[in-house]
């Protein structure tokens, strides 16, 4: 089965093969679970999402004609999933955090503590890790989805093109504005010239 393409696969999952349909799942789950986890920033929403997903692809395995590839089909269902869970939270009501806990007179705010990051930190690793993150996650929206397919998901300039519905050039421009963005945000990480 593993030899087999993702549009084998998802055609001989049609057929009947239960085989070929966890071979596909398998097959995703380190990419597309990332992909949604990067852009819920919650593992469990991002779980659920998958889930719901890989649903989504089962009721949906008829409707796939081949006219694109599997994994442009299989994002575009992740994203429109994204767009719509993210539509429905905007309507949850959230607490605020200046707002006194019913456990405690203190609001959450002062419960919560803000970890600066030291000198010597910002020279680990982690932190230059999490710096990273944190520069991707303060991109636009519709940058930061441009730069998560791209760089994380390997798909190209086309593919991306086709699963966010809007012309090559669009795609390529927010690529560059959002490697712009992140030049911008992690210059004092660049080494002085010499």
């Amino acid at each position: 089965m593993d030899d087999l393409s993702d549009e084998e696969l998802l055609i001989a999952y049609r057929d009947g093969d239960a085989a070929a349909f966890k071979t596909l799942f398998h097959r995703y789950r380190g990419p597309l679970f990332n992909f949604l986890l990067r852009r819920m920033r919650d593992r469990g929403r991002a779980e659920e999402l998958y889930q719901d997903i890989w649903t989504k692809v089962i009721e949906r395995c008829e409707e796939f004609r081949g006219d694109s590839k599997f994994s442009t089909w299989l994002y575009t269902i992740a994203r429109n999933r994204c767009i719509d869970h993210s539509r429905r939270m905007k309507f949850r009501s959230y607490s605020s955090l200046d707002a006194p806990r019913r456990d405690s007179d203190q609001p959450l705010v002062e419960r919560v503590a803000n970890p600066g990051p030291s000198t010597e930190q910002l020279a680990a690793g982690a932190t230059l890790k999490e710096r990273i993150a944190h520069a991707v996650e303060e991109l636009p929206e519709d940058q930061r989805e441009v730069f998560l397919l791209r760089q994380l998901q390997g798909l190209s300039f086309g593919e991306i093109a086709e699963v966010v519905d809007v012309p090559l050039n669009t795609v390529k421009s927010r690529m560059r504005y959002a490697l712009e963005r992140l030049q911008h945000h992690l210059e004092d990480l660049r080494e002085p010239a010499q």
